[in-house]
């Protein structure tokens, strides 16, 4: 373990280790309630699968796989809303700059909202630029295009609670994103089923359901923000950072980091499933359900790292190396922990997991085929997902684009070298190998830099 001094004459908040608290229950405390926030985002894709699973082809699933896979290059490339947030709103809080921790809110919802209205106008041309560049089946098609359609005008409340969730976990509070997560989900449920089952809607049902949920998500985490924070921020209110330019292209410059870094994500994202297409209906159907698989992992793992994200930018702020040393330790320790825990799962349950979601033995039988790629899945990237949270508390954008750039380059290197001879395994063993060398690149970069202050 680190030992620490301490200069009793130099303390400043949030920059002296607690001895009431240890720093694994802190990480608890903001990871936990993240991790129930986190389960429940798959949760939206996992109940639109179940029900369309379930209404009677494999295209069902394939649309909402590629109407996803839409809403994945919109949203994901503005994944700064939430992480860039974060960093900075949590380095303000460390240095109890007040006025900075409310300007940061105010800036990330002025270009959420401004770059959800570009979608809601363009909505009819990107669908039909994205549908040129995917290659699929035209039934699936079809329903992909209605589901997109339908679904594009939640974006303003899906861009919003990336500002929000941000800003919350910024001000190391996990509690509210999992209410406003939880509600969202419940809502969906709900609303989709009915839809689907009473309204007998279709596909339209499940898009329309899933959009209202998301609407009602920002109604309420903006409810909860006037309650709880409004009285005392709206006194540090400067009407001027929201036009002030200078502001907001200095906002977009400290991004630039993460957007160079989720752009390679959802390119890798997105190429896993137009390769997927390329093998027909049902293949892309199995790597859909797989893929769930993984999507559940990294959201329990980034529950860890955004209580990285909360208390490595706290730490820093306040300029407490001695802490700083400690999330990252503790972060790990969790982390590794459950990868363990995955892969056992992932080992006994993963056939039930797959046949829970849909009932076409064609699908069920030929997901067998994949699941050892799912067992290696937890170990190779379960370190990612944490230097990702330590980066963005760290602002250390930089490094996150070029360690995923390189990531990136490993994941088609592999592909095109091996789809030919290998087929569908390719693109699996090219999405781990993806996965492991984000690890690696990011340990060095920790080792060489961040460990050593």
């Amino acid at each position: 373990m680190l030992k620490c001094k301490y200069d009793n004459s130099k303390k400043m908040a949030g920059s002296s280790v607690e001895k009431t608290v240890s720093m694994n229950m802190k990480v608890l405390i903001l990871a936990v309630p993240s991790i129930i926030s986190n389960i429940t985002v798959p949760l939206l894709g996992l109940v639109d699968m179940a029900i369309v699973g379930h209404l009677g082809s494999a295209a069902y699933i394939g649309a909402v796989a590629v109407g996803g896979l839409l809403f994945n290059v919109l949203y994901w490339n503005f994944g700064f809303l939430r992480m860039g947030t974060s960093g900075l709103a949590s380095q303000a809080y460390g240095r109890r700059d007040f006025r900075e921790m409310f300007s940061v809110l105010l800036r990330a919802i002025e270009v959420a909202w401004g770059l959800s209205l570009l979608f809601i106008v363009f909505r009819h041309f990107i669908a039909d630029a994205a549908f040129y560049l995917i290659d699929t089946e035209p039934e699936v098609r079809v329903l992909a295009e209605k589901y997109f359609l339908i679904n594009i005008w939640a974006a303003p409340a899906v861009l919003g609670l990336y500002a929000l969730k941000g800003w919350f976990i910024g001000m190391q509070n996990s509690k509210t994103p999992m209410l406003v997560a939880i509600f969202i989900n419940v809502m969906n449920i709900c609303l989709s089923l009915f839809f689907v089952y009473f309204m007998d809607m279709g596909i339209e049902g499940v898009a329309l359901g899933s959009a209202l949920a998301q609407i009602s998500g920002l109604l309420l985490a903006v409810f909860l923000w006037v309650k709880f924070y409004s009285g005392h921020f709206i006194r540090f209110l400067d009407k001027k950072a929201l036009f002030n330019t200078d502001g907001l292209g200095a906002f977009f410059k400290l991004n630039l980091g993460i957007v160079i870094r989720t752009m390679c994500l959802v390119t890798v994202t997105s190429f896993f499933t137009i390769a997927g297409t390329k093998q027909g209906i049902t293949v892309l159907a199995v790597n859909t359900l797989l893929m769930q698989l993984f999507t559940l992992f990294s959201y329990f793992m980034d529950g860890f790292a955004y209580a990285g994200e909360a208390l490595v930018g706290k730490y820093i702020g306040a300029k407490d190396k001695c802490n700083l040393k400690k999330v990252i330790e503790s972060i790990f320790m969790w982390g590794g922990s459950l990868a363990l825990v995955f892969t056992a799962l992932y080992g006994f349950f993963a056939s039930e997991f797959i046949a829970f979601l849909t009932d076409k033995p064609d699908v069920v039988k030929e997901a067998a085929k994949y699941y050892f790629w799912v067992l290696a899945i937890p170990f190779a990237g379960f370190s990612a997902f944490l230097w990702d949270g330590v980066c963005v508390g760290a602002t250390a954008v930089k490094t996150m684009a070029w360690t995923m750039i390189i990531a990136t380059a490993t994941f088609f290197l592999l592909y095109f070298s091996f789809i030919d001879k290998f087929g569908n395994h390719a693109i699996w063993l090219s999405f781990v190998c993806y996965l492991a060398m984000r690890s690696i690149a990011q340990t060095i970069w920790a080792k060489c830099n961040l460990l050593r202050i």
